[in-house]
C-alpha cells in the first residue's frame, strides 16, 4: 500500500502535530522521519494540551503504531521525559512505539558542542535550539556517530567514550566560556538510556516493506518546515536535514514510487523563529497582534515567534519542491478582527519583479510585492462546517487555491482537534 507524507511548507510551527492526531483515525502506522528534539509538535484534546518533541503524534491514539524512523537523532533524555509524561495515560508504549536501530543518538557533548559553536559565531549566530541537533548529523555525515542499534551490541559504551572525548577536544577548540559537569550529564544520559532500551528497536526499513505488503497504511510526519531543508531552505539559517518529501525517503527507506499523497500545512500567515531572512515580517500593529492572538512562541525553545504577512513566493516554491497533492490551512482564526489583508504574491529583485524564490532573500536583494485584501470580523473558533465561514475567508482561500493550484482541504479555525472544518 502507498505511504502518505505530511509536511510543514513554511519555517516550522505550521500546526503538524494536531493534523497528524487528526488524521491518525485513517492510518495503522505513523512514522518520523527526520529532525530530532527541536521539533514541538503540540497537540490539544480534551481540554489538555500536549508537546512532543520526539514521540510521533499519533501516540494518543489505540489502534496506531508510532514509529522513529532512521532519520531522526533521539536525545535519550528528552525522550524519557516524554515518555514520563504520558505515563499518566496508561498507554502501551510497548506494543505501541518502535524505534529504528539506525536513528543516531544525541550525547550529552553533542549538546556542548552546538552551544560553544553557536557562542562562537557572535551576531553571526543561526538561531539554534542548543539541542545538540548540528554536531550530531555532523557525526552522522562524519561516519562517527552512535547509533540505537548499537545499545544490543557489546562495547558500545567504549564508542561513546571514545566519541565523547573527541567532542571534548572540539569544544576547547572553539575557545568559549561554556561551563559544564559533563560527570553530572553523563549520569542522566545513561540513566534515560537504560529507560530507552526497554522499548522495541526494529530494522525499520525492512518492517514498513512488509507492512506495505501487508496492505496497511502508513503516514509520516515530517517536523520543522520546507524552508528550513539543509538543501532547499534559507541556508544557513535552516536546520540539518531534509524537511521535504525527498526526507521521507531517506529517513524511513522509502521508495519513491510508494508515496502517494503529500499533505502540505501551511499557517494563514507567515512566522518564524530564530535568526535567518524574512520578507514579508511586520514590525507594527499587525504583526504584534497576530503573535498575541496566535500565540507565537516556540513549542520548543520557547522563543517569540517573528509573524508577517503570507508569503505566496516561498510557499509555491515548498508545494513545488514536495510536490504536494493537499494543502491545510492552520491559525485562520488569528486573522479574524482585521480590516485588510495583505498577501506577497512577487518579489522585487535586483530591481526585476520575479514569482520564484531566488538563491538568496535578504532584505537588501528582496522586497515583497503585495496584494491587499478585505478581512473578515468573525469569530472563527465555533465554526464546524465550511458553509459557516465569512465570504472574505472564503475568498481567501479561493485566492490561495487558484495561485497555488493545489486544493486546500481542511481549514484550521482553533488548536483543539475538534476546531477543523473539512472542506
Amino acid at each position: 500500500m502507498a505511504v502518505d507524507l505530511l509536511l510543514g511548507l513554511q519555517w516550522g510551527d505550521e500546526g503538524k502535530g494536531k493534523i497528524v492526531d487528526v488524521l491518525t483515525k485513517d492510518y495503522d502506522i505513523i512514522a518520523r522521519f527526520q529532525g530530532g528534539p527541536n521539533a514541538g509538535h503540540t497537540l490539544e484534546f480534551d481540554g489538555h494540551k500536549h508537546v512532543l518533541h520526539t514521540i510521533p503524534s499519533g501516540i494518543f491514539h489505540e489502534t496506531a503504531i508510532n514509529l522513529v524512523g532512521n532519520g531522526v537523532v533521539i536525545d535519550p533524555v528528552i525522550f524519557k521525559k516524554e515518555l514520563d509524561n504520558l505515563e499518566k495515560f496508561n498507554l502501551d508504549l510497548q506494543s505501541k512505539l518502535l524505534i529504528s536501530r539506525k536513528a543516531h543518538i544525541i550525547l550529552p557533548t553533542h549538546r556542548l558542542l552546538d552551544a560553544a559553536s553557536e557562542a562562537s559565531k557572535g551576531k553571526a549566530k543561526i538561531g539554534s535550539t542548543l539541542k545538540g541537533i548540528g554536531p550530531t548529523y555532523m557525526d552522522k555525515t562524519g561516519r562517527n556517530g552512535l547509533r540505537i542499534g548499537d545499545l544490543e551490541l557489546d562495547g558500545w559504551k567504549d564508542k561513546y567514550r571514545k566519541l565523547a572525548d573527541k567532542h571534548e577536544a572540539m569544544i576547547n577548540f572553539y575557545n568559549v566560556d561554556v561551563q559544564y559537569d559533563l560527570a553530572e550529564l553523563e549520569t542522566e544520559f545513561f540513566k534515560a538510556v537504560e529507560v530507552l532500551k526497554t522499548l522495541q528497536f526494529i530494522d525499520s526499513e525492512e518492517y514498513l516493506f512488509q507492512a506495505q505488503k501487508e496492505g496497511k497504511s502508513i503516514l509520516a510526519e515530517g517536523a520543522q518546515g520546507s524552508l528550513l531543508d539543509i538543501d532547499f531552505g534559507t541556508y544557513p539559517f535552516v536546520t540539518s536535514s531534509n524537511t521535504t518529501a525527498a526526507g521521507a525517503c531517506t529517513g524511513l527507506g522509502i521508495a519513491p514510487n510508494k508515496i502517494k499523497d503529500v499533505f502540505g500545512i501551511f499557517k494563514a500567515y507567515t512566522t518564524r523563529v530564530g535568526s535567518g531572512p524574512f520578507p514579508t515580517e511586520l514590525f507594527d500593529d499587525y504583526g504584534k497582534t497576530m503573535a498575541k492572538v496566535g500565540n507565537e512562541f516556540g513549542a520548543t525553545t520557547g522563543r517569540p515567534r517573528r509573524c508577517g504577512w503570507l508569503d505566496l513566493v516561498a510557499l509555491k516554491y515548498a508545494v513545488q519542491v514536495n510536490g504536494v497533492t493537499q494543502l491545510m490551512m492552520m491559525k485562520g482564526d488569528v486573522l479574524s478582527g482585521f480590516d485588510h489583508l495583505k498577501v506577497c504574491t512577487a518579489y522585487k529583485y535586483k530591481g526585476e519583479e520575479i514569482q520564484h524564490l531566488p538563491f538568496n532573500i535578504e532584505a537588501e536583494n528582496v522586497t515583497p510585492v503585495y496584494k491587499k485584501m478585505k478581512g473578515w470580523k468573525a469569530d472563527l473558533t465555533k465554526m464546524t462546517e465550511a458553509s459557516q465561514m465569512p465570504d472574505a475567508l472564503i475568498d481567501y482561500i479561493n485566492f490561495l487555491e487558484d495561485e497555488l493550484e493545489v486544493p486546500i482541504k481542511i481549514v484550521s479555525v482553533g488548536p483543539d482537534r475538534t476546531q477543523t472544518i473539512k472542506r
